[in-house]
C-alpha cells in the first residue's frame, strides 16, 4: 500500500545567531519598552504615596502638611494619565490602578485630615464621623460612576464634582484657616458645611468643566501671558487664592445647572455644546 507523499514544505532557512552587541540591542529595547509602561504607574504610586502622608501629617496633627500633600498628590494624578497617552502605554491595569490612589488620596485621605482638624470637635461624634463619612463614600461613588461612564459621556465635562477638585476644596480650606492661625475647633460647623457640600457636590448631575479640549489648541501668547499673570496672583497669598479658585470652579456647575433650569433647557452636555455652537455661529 503506497501512502500518499506530504506537501512540500518550505525549506528551512538556517538563521545565523545573533552577535553579542544585536542582544544588548535588543535586552536595551526590552527594558525600555517595560519602562515606559512602569512610568505612568510610578506617577500614580507618587499620588498615592502622599495621600498616604497626608493622613499621616494629620494624625501628627501638622494640618498644613496634611493639605499641601494634596494638592501634590493631584500634580501626580494629572501627569498619569498625561504621560500614558503620551508614551501610548495605556492598559487596564493602569486604569483600575489610578482608580484606586484617587479613592486613598482624594477620597480617604481629605475625609480623615479634616475629621482630626475640626470634625472631631463637634458636640456630637455621630455627626462628625458622619459628615466624614459621606465625603468618602461620595468620592468612592463618584469614581464608580466615572469608571462606568467612560466612552459614553461628552469628555469636555464631568458628570458631578470630579474628586480631585472637591478634596482641593477641603484641603485649600484647611490651609487658608490654618495660615489666618485659626485654630480648626472654631470653625468645627463651617468644615462640617464645607465636607458636606463637597462631597455632596461630587454625585450630583451637575456639569463641570474638564478642560479636556483646551489641551488640543494650540497655545497662545495671550494664553501664557495669562498664565504668568495668573502664578503672580497666586503667590500674593497662596491659600486664598487656591481655595477660592476651587470654590468658583465647584460653584460654576452649580451655575451652569440653574441656567439651564430657568433656560427650561435639558442639562446634558449635548445641550451646553449645541448653545456654544449657537453663540460661536453668531
Amino acid at each position: 500500500m503506497n501512502l500518499p507523499e506530504p506537501p512540500d514544505s518550505p525549506p528551512i532557512v538556517a538563521t545565523e545567531p545573533l552577535t553579542m552587541r544585536e542582544r544588548r540591542a535588543a535586552l536595551k529595547n526590552r527594558l525600555r519598552r517595560r519602562g515606559m509602561f512602569a512610568l505612568p504607574s510610578m506617577f500614580t504610586l507618587g499620588c498615592l504615596f502622599f495621600g498616604f502622608f497626608g493622613i499621616v501629617q494629620a494624625m501628627n496633627l501638622r494640618f498644613d502638611y496634611a493639605a499641601m500633600s494634596i494638592f501634590v498628590a493631584m500634580v501626580m494624578d494629572s501627569l498619569d494619565g498625561r504621560v500614558a497617552r503620551m508614551t501610548n502605554t495605556q492598559t487596564a491595569f493602569g486604569a483600575e490602578l489610578d482608580s484606586i490612589a484617587d479613592m486613598v488620596s482624594f477620597g480617604a485621605a481629605p475625609a480623615l485630615i479634616v475629621y482630626e482638624w475640626a470634625l472631631k470637635s463637634l458636640p456630637s461624634p455621630r455627626i462628625a464621623l458622619a459628615a466624614a463619612f459621606i465625603y468618602a463614600a461620595c468620592a468612592a461613588l463618584r469614581l464608580a460612576r466615572f469608571n462606568v461612564q467612560i466612552g459614553t459621556i461628552d469628555k469636555r465635562f464631568f458628570n458631578g464634582l470630579p474628586s480631585p477638585a472637591a478634596a482641593a476644596v477641603l484641603a485649600g480650606f484647611v490651609l487658608l484657616i490654618d495660615d489666618l492661625n485659626i485654630d480648626g475647633a472654631s470653625v468645627a460647623w463651617w468644615a462640617f458645611a464645607v465636607t458636606l457640600v463637597a462631597g455632596i457636590s461630587m454625585v450630583t448631575t451637575a456639569k463641570f468643566f474638564s478642560f479636556k479640549s483646551m489641551g488640543r489648541r494650540a497655545i497662545s501668547f495671550t494664553a501664557i501671558a495669562m498664565l504668568a499673570v495668573g502664578f503672580g496672583v497666586v503667590l500674593m497669598h497662596p491659600p486664598t487664592v487656591i481655595f477660592a479658585v476651587f470654590v468658583t470652579y465647584l460653584a460654576s456647575g452649580y451655575a451652569v445647572w440653574v441656567w439651564h433650569a430657568l433656560s427650561k433647557r435639558p442639562i446634558t452636555p449635548v445641550a451646553i455644546a449645541a448653545v456654544n455652537d449657537e453663540q460661536a455661529n453668531k
